[in-house]
Formats: structure tokens, sequence, C-alpha cells
């Protein structure tokens, strides 16, 4: 079965033996492996080196957000170990979102690596207007969204994690060129206990997203390569017809 380049897993297990035993059931249904802070907290870099091992494009997931030397530090590490992409804080400022661009570029042209995509994050799809309000920020959701998406495209940054209800939005203002990483996917029928702005793969796709993550639908199956594959029948299968109702 052909892989979905687009669908990238993310990893919810601190245990690194759970993990390789996900990774080595999905890769080749999937484009990437996403590994967050729970896995590399555990695991650290020798963790993320084990996954790399079965031949699957990391997208290290650590949402720096800190000074700008820090973060470039942080971003050149990030580079050394091979990951094809990885995040930022958009909320780290202007300065910060350059340190970390610039960071890529460099460390990949004297070490001789690929460029990974650094990656905005907006706002998370755990938060929705009232989490705004108690945490005093003076925009809804959506605006927020654009206004960082828009910073990071000015700072330099390749795109945007952003949630599907934001694509549309952020698609508009930064252009095709702009990667929209797309968290919040959930599968007809899939429960959603920690998220509050999800949609379908089909959706989000349909809406211009460029990657869709999905983690618990799958790492939380009973059998994860199952899990996988109905969700990559579900992309593929779906048809033109219904990708142009939802763009109008």
């Amino acid at each position: 079965m052909t892989k979905c380049e687009k669908l990238i897993c993310a990893i919810d297990h601190a245990d690194q033996f759970a993990a390789a035993n996900l990774v080595a059931s999905v890769r080749n249904h999937v484009g990437a492996i996403k590994l967050g802070l729970e896995f590399f907290t555990a695991n650290g870099t020798k963790g993320v080196r084990e996954i790399a091992k079965y031949n699957a494009p990391v997208f290290l997931d650590l949402k720096f957000h800190d000074i700008p030397n820090t973060v470039s530090a942080a971003v050149a590490a990030a580079v050394k170990l091979g990951a094809f992409m990885l995040t930022v804080h958009s909320a780290g400022g202007p300065e910060m979102m350059r340190a970390a661009a610039d960071a890529a570029s460099e460390t990949a042209e004297s070490t001789g690596r690929a460029r990974p995509l650094v990656i905005g994050v907006t706002v998370l799809t755990s938060l929705d207007n009232d989490d705004m309000k108690s945490i005093c920020y003076k925009y809804p959701v959506r605006k927020q969204a654009r206004r960082l998406a828009d910073l990071a495209k000015e700072s330099g940054l390749d795109g945007v994690v952003c949630s599907p209800h934001e694509i549309r939005l952020i698609r508009k203002q930064c252009g095709d060129d702009f990667t929209l990483v797309v968290p919040g996917i959930r599968p007809k029928d899939s429960p959603n206990i920690d998220q509050k702005r999800v949609m379908t793969p089909e959706e989000a796709l349909g809406l211009g997203a460029d990657y869709l993550v999905i983690g618990r639908p799958i790492s939380g199956a009973k059998d994860p390569n199952v899990a996988v594959r109905r969700i990559v029948d579900g992309i593929e299968n779906w048809g033109i017809g219904e990708k142009r109702e939802l763009e109008n």
C-alpha cells in the first residue's frame, strides 16, 4: 500500500519500546513520525536516533520558546539530529523566530545536512476563545492565529501549526507556498478527549492543509496498522466532488 505523504503519526508514548513498535507498524503508511515533549523528555536524543533507524522522517515537535540565543542553539542541535521538521512558538516574537530560521539554514549548510522546515505554533488546539480570555490574550482564536501566522512568515519561518478551523484563513493570508501543519484531526467516529477545534482528515485536506498530524486515533487503536490504513484509504479514496463542495 502506498503511504500517504501528508500524514504524520504522532507518538504519544514515553516508552521507547512501545514507540518503536508503533513506528514499525505504521511506517509504510505515513509520511513522517512526530516526536513530542513526552517522548523526548523520557528518551532524549538517543531515543530520537533510535526512531530514525526505521527510516522515518522525524518531525521534532518540542515547541521551542525562549530567548533568541537559546532557541538558536536548540534549533542547531535539532538539525544535527536530522529532523525534517521542527517547531517554535510564534509567540516568542520576531527576533526569536528569525534566530531559529537562521540557525536552521546555517547549521544545515555547515554540516551538510538537509535544512528542516521551521514551523511556528500559533494557538494550541486545546484552547478556545474562553481560554484566550483567561490568559489575557486580546484577540479570539482565529484572529490571534492569523496574526501569529503573518508574523511567522515575516520572520522567515516556513509555515505554522494551526487548527483545521484556521486553514482557509491563514492560507488566504500567507499564500500557497506557506506550509500548514494541522493537528486536531479526528477520523469519523473517533473519540476526542483533549482538543477543542477538530476536523476529519478529508475535510482538512479539502481546505488546504499540507500535513495532517494524527496521534491517539492511531496510537491508541487496538491495531494501529489497521487504523492508519483506514485513514489513508479514506484520504486516497476521497472524491474531487467532495473537495469542491468543501471549498465553496
